[in-house]
């Protein structure tokens, strides 16, 4: 790079910021205001059925807030195919402030990426000294719908969290730059770079942007071999990072029996030259892009082809008259590198989500080339205060009309796309219309139908799933469990069984089908299938809670109340579970096996849990304190449970209720 260096126009004075510097604070202002005008109404937004209940509300250990046996665990763990432990704590913290309040998370994603926009905006005015181009870009970053999936995505908080640390890596740098003989300013980019990284790993080609950086507009390549070196600690650490990205996504990474070599690199190409038209126009996006099941059409490949060619020998020519071009279009290229889908993770063939920092490059480039264009050439040749200068002037201010102009549009469409990110149904039904053959949101649209009670429309969109992609399990299973909410037993094993042909260690389709036989009355093949699904989850709860009541049935007592005693250590607030086994330690026939001081106690915080509202657990309770000799709280406890079936119009309940009161008032316990 060094002989471009020397034929690249001289490094000028550094303009005075006496002016621009009153003016920066109120941009940073307009930013964070035009940010949350888009992005504001995500903090009424639901939690979505795509991986959110795997990052947040399903995960116990995040869910419980942040602990010290949780914090070991983020940095210990591979969980959802990554390991990313700051992406977890962000997490933990949240549900350590808000809870399970979906409003409180969202919030937090707003203001990190709030937080990366004005901070995009000081790094470039810092390193260009151009105020108001500095400030384009990084509006065009904070409000394009293309930032709609990492922003209104609980689950992708590794996005705006690594975008943050990504930004302060750069601005270290250029901290460094001004001060390199300062140790601790590279400690401070070494030290920010593994945070970062400890976020997303897409980070990992951020060490190669450093060095576009210093070609342009930080203007150091005279020094190539200083630059090489200052760049292998941070080497060090992506090659860390890529190491343990590929152990914890192995099982996640499709193999080349699907894609093949040939297929990734067509897909490679065409996605880069999707994100470029969505850039331009971002009509139609979705949650998820399902793959063409026909195959990539040949002649959009070699379209693909010829115009990231074309893109590149441009920017290339022009590297010494306009360096901007080549910088931006390297930033685009090496952040998309890790994944463009050269090594396939997941069945997407792109994602909006993976454009979050490199499109900052394009917008970099083309912001650069039209200032630097327009105005030069239009004040060419021109008399200061002739006609000529005046209508020269006129067209010149047309360019910050044209520029709010473009961001009123994409503030209106960003608003648009943030609102089908409001719930499931939403969400789901906006990709069904935006994409073909997507049997992954028909799959997540039917779990949604499924969960409302719309059995019937469930059924059909899983159908519809299968009818695209006749080998996903997953959709097997959930078909099965909503033809066993119908009552349709049968057409429910089938299901099962063809969710376990497909995948024989899918944990979930066994306890299904251990419950569907259980219902049908095969008990030992419930049981053979509760134990086959906790031989390959042992931490499975609902399947241990599940197995100790078909062993009950079967009168094996003991081992049912072990069972539910290892459901509660996996899931130890688990209401149901509470009450299940305090259940059975109450009102077991055999007295080596009750403990009804033990029964008072869980089915005291299973009625906590409940709100005090649940009849079967004032049952379990009343049970309990018959167990321990407390008559008069068993009847006190039995008429909340009879009052409360009652009200809930369970005559048949109130009935039993009844019937067991009678028992108590005569100072006798409950027995199975």
């Amino acid at each position: 790079m060094k002989h471009l260096a020397k034929k690249c126009a001289p490094i000028k004075k550094r303009p005075s910021f006496n002016v621009q510097s009153g003016q920066a604070p109120w941009i940073c202002l307009a930013l964070a205001a035009i940010t949350f005008v888009v992005f504001g109404q995500t903090l009424g937004h639901e939690f979505v059925n795509f991986d959110d209940n795997h990052y947040v509300y399903d995960n116990p250990m995040v869910a419980r807030g942040l602990t010290f046996k949780g914090i070991v665990w983020a940095f210990t763990s591979i969980q959802a195919d990554n390991w990313h432990p700051l992406t977890w704590l962000s997490h933990m913290l949240d549900c350590q402030l808000y809870g399970l309040h979906p409003g409180g998370h969202h919030l937090t994603n707003v203001l990190l990426h709030t937080a990366t926009v004005i901070t995009l905006f000081l790094v470039l005015r810092q390193m260009t000294g151009a105020l108001w181009r500095s400030a384009f870009v990084a509006a065009v970053f904070a409000i394009h719908p293309l930032r709609v999936e990492s922003v209104a995505w609980v689950a992708e908080r590794k996005d705006v969290l690594s975008g943050l640390f990504f930004m302060l890596t750069i601005a270290a740098y250029v901290c460094y730059v001004r001060h390199p003989r300062v140790w601790w300013r590279y400690g401070s980019v070494l030290l920010l770079f593994a945070l970062g990284l400890m976020c997303k790993p897409m980070l990992v080609t951020l060490p190669l942007v450093l060095l576009v950086l210093d070609y342009w507009p930080l203007r150091r390549a005279e020094l190539p071999g200083k630059l090489a070196m200052e760049k292998l600690p941070l080497l060090a650490l992506s090659i860390g990072a890529c190491v343990a990205t590929f152990l914890a996504q192995a099982g996640a990474m499709r193999s080349m029996d699907l894609f093949s070599l040939p297929f990734r690199l067509g897909n490679a190409l065409l996605a880069c030259s999707v994100y470029l038209g969505q850039m331009v126009f971002p009509a139609g996006l979705s949650v998820f892009y399902p793959y063409r099941r026909d195959g990539l059409p040949t002649g959009e490949m070699v379209l693909a082809g010829m115009l990231l060619v074309g893109f590149s020998a441009v920017a290339w020519w022009q590297r010494r008259r306009q360096p901007w071009l080549l910088s931006g279009w390297l930033w685009y290229l090496l952040m998309l590198l890790p994944v463009v889908g050269i090594i396939q993770v997941g069945a997407q063939s792109h994602a909006d989500r993976y454009t979050y920092l490199p499109q900052i490059g394009i917008c970099l480039a083309v912001t650069w080339f039209v200032g630097s264009v327009t105005v030069p050439v239009a004040l060419a040749g021109v008399t200061p205060g002739s006609p000529r200068a005046k209508k020269v002037f006129g067209e010149t201010l047309a360019l910050p009309i044209i520029a709010v102009a473009i961001l009123a549009i994409l503030m209106v469409s960003a608003s648009k796309q943030a609102a089908y990110w409001r719930n499931n149904e939403r969400l789901w039904a906006h990709a069904l219309a935006c994409t073909t053959g997507n049997e992954v949101a028909h799959y997540y649209l039917a779990n949604e139908l499924l969960r409302k009670g719309q059995t019937e429309e469930a059924i059909n969109h899983f159908q519809s799933a299968l009818r695209i992609r006749p080998d996903y399990a997953m959709a097997h299973n959930n078909l099965g469990n909503a033809f066993f909410r119908e009552g349709r037993t049968d057409e429910a094993i089938s299901q099962f069984q063809a969710a376990l042909e497909l995948k024989p260690d899918f944990a979930e389709a066994h306890y299904n089908l251990g419950v569907a036989f259980s219902q049908s009355g095969k008990t030992d093949g419930a049981i053979a299938q509760y134990q086959k699904a906790l031989q390959l989850k042992p931490d499975y709860a609902h399947a241990r809670d599940n197995l100790g009541k078909t062993l009950f049935i079967k009168g094996r007592v003991g081992e049912a109340i072990a069972q539910y005693q290892e459901a509660l250590r996996f899931k130890p607030d688990d209401p149901a579970m509470e009450n299940n086994l305090a259940w059975f330690l109450a009102t077991a026939p055999d007295a080596s096996l009750r403990d009804g001081r033990k029964a008072v106690e869980l089915a005291r915080q299973a009625n906590a849990l409940a709100g005090g509202k649940d009849p079967v657990i004032y049952h379990t309770l009343a049970a309990a304190y018959a167990e321990v000799g407390q008559f008069s709280d068993a009847i006190q406890s039995a008429q909340q449970a009879i009052n409360l079936a009652g009200t809930a119009g369970q005559k048949d309940l109130a009935k039993q209720f009844n019937e067991e009161l009678k028992r108590f008032q005569a100072g006798l316990p409950l027995r199975q």
